[in-house]
């Protein structure tokens, strides 16, 4: 067999007997990797005369992009809106364990707090120490009172006479920021929200009282998102449907696509508002678990920035209340949740929680896919959608066996 060494010395390695998701279906054929990324097996065959160095069988395994979470609060104790002394060990605690739910990237999201934990964040690779950080997702201070949800109301902030500068005066430097939520409806929000577009950061609607010209507003202006769909904003009204209305609405611009966060956790959502979502606009629709430190923690009061929050069963509520704060779900629960609830297909629950956030932030060109040249962060999953094994940049990094279970 002809040498591999014409192109790179690094060792190609194929996955056979499994079901890769790529365009849209699961398609019976090898995955083939090399240096982190996933290569085209006729350029290996023809052009480098090449072949296998290693070859894994899948045992008929589904083999999917890695999922990305673009609202996660925290998890396992670990709250990333609370600045700590030792807040890198906990943000490295979090992004290793979420590995074994199926996270190979995501957005640490900091909800309305003080300012001081921002310049602790750093975008990294993923690897064998975690899931890799694509920037911070900045969720407040900039919203409604009205629909504060679990934000403490004294660090709630309107945008002054500076308006961009207000915001970077609240956030310091925006280096590491990637998506940030705001109330549409807040005075001088359109010039920021342009101004965060021109930086290239995400703009998403949430916790608002906006009606639906006020969000297709912020739309035309180059907001892409909502933040979770349904919860801490307006309810659906057939006069005026409000932020939820831009679902099916005909002032978006041409070529633009609004993403939209769900929380499919049973809790969040009633499975009818999530199969109503998803018909509506299904290419748009973005699993998130806005998970709080007590995911992966037994029932009892935990925190979520400045608030306390109590967890009982899958319901996480501020202390004394009935207002819901948060998730405990993992992404891979989210995900069989969401195939469950709507009866999709398994190709599209899988790319709910991949592909659509990678095209959210703009990223589908390296992460999101199993498209060659893109980066080999992907899962193998059972047909029940139980992570098997986790892999980025084609490293395996989590396998279930390894835990003996």
């Amino acid at each position: 067999m002809p040498s591999n060494k014409s192109v790179s010395d690094a060792p190609i390695v194929q996955f056979t007997n499994c079901r890769i998701l790529r365009s849209h279906q699961l398609q019976r054929e090898d995955l083939w990797v090399r240096e982190g990324k996933i290569l085209n097996p006729e350029k290996l065959f023809f052009d480098e005369k090449g072949s296998a160095d290693i070859q894994l069988d899948c045992k008929d395994s589904i083999i999917a992009p890695g999922f990305i979470d673009v609202q996660i609060n925290g998890g396992f104790g670990v709250d990333f809106s609370l600045a700590t002394d030792d807040f890198k060990s906990g943000i490295d605690l979090v992004s290793q364990k979420i590995l074994s739910h199926g996270v190979t990237s995501f957005c640490p999201t900091l909800v309305t707090s003080p300012p001081s934990v921002l310049p602790q964040i750093s975008i990294r690779n993923g690897g064998t120490h975690g899931a890799g950080i694509l920037g911070a997702h900045l969720e407040g201070p900039f919203i409604s009172k009205e629909k504060k949800g679990a934000h403490p109301e004294h660090c709630l902030r309107t945008f002054e006479a500076g308006a961009f500068q207000d915001l970077l005066a609240t956030y310091g430097s925006l280096d590491c920021v990637r998506i940030v939520t705001l109330a549409p409806e807040m005075k001088r929000s359109s010039e920021v929200i342009r101004e965060l577009t021109k930086q290239g950061i995400c703009v998403s609607l949430g916790h608002s009282v906006a009606n639906l010209s006020q969000a297709e507003e912020a739309v035309q202006h180059g907001a892409t998102f909502i933040t979770h769909l349904f919860n801490a904003m307006l309810p659906f009204h057939h006069r005026d449907p409000g932020i939820v209305g831009l679902l099916t609405s005909d002032k978006i611009p041409a070529g633009r696509r609004v993403f939209y966060g769900m929380i499919s956790d049973g809790i969040h959502t009633n499975p009818a508002a999530l199969r109503i979502a998803h018909r509506a606009h299904p290419t748009g629709l973005v699993l998130v678990t806005d998970a709080i430190a007590g995911m992966g923690l037994a029932p009892g009061r935990h925190t979520l920035g400045q608030q306390v929050v109590e967890i009982d069963g899958l319901n996480t509520y501020i202390a004394g209340t009935k207002t819901l704060s948060g998730s405990v779900a993992t992404m891979d629960t989210c995900v069989r949740h969401f195939q469950e609830a709507t009866g999709c297909s398994v190709e599209t629950a899988l790319e709910a929680a991949s592909l659509h956030p990678a095209q959210l932030l703009g990223i589908e060109h390296k992460k999101g896919t199993l498209n060659y040249d893109s980066d080999a962060d992907f899962l193998m999953l059972n047909d029940g959608l139980y992570v098997q094994a986790t892999y980025i940049a084609g490293e395996e990094v989590w396998r279930q066996d390894a835990l003996g279970m």
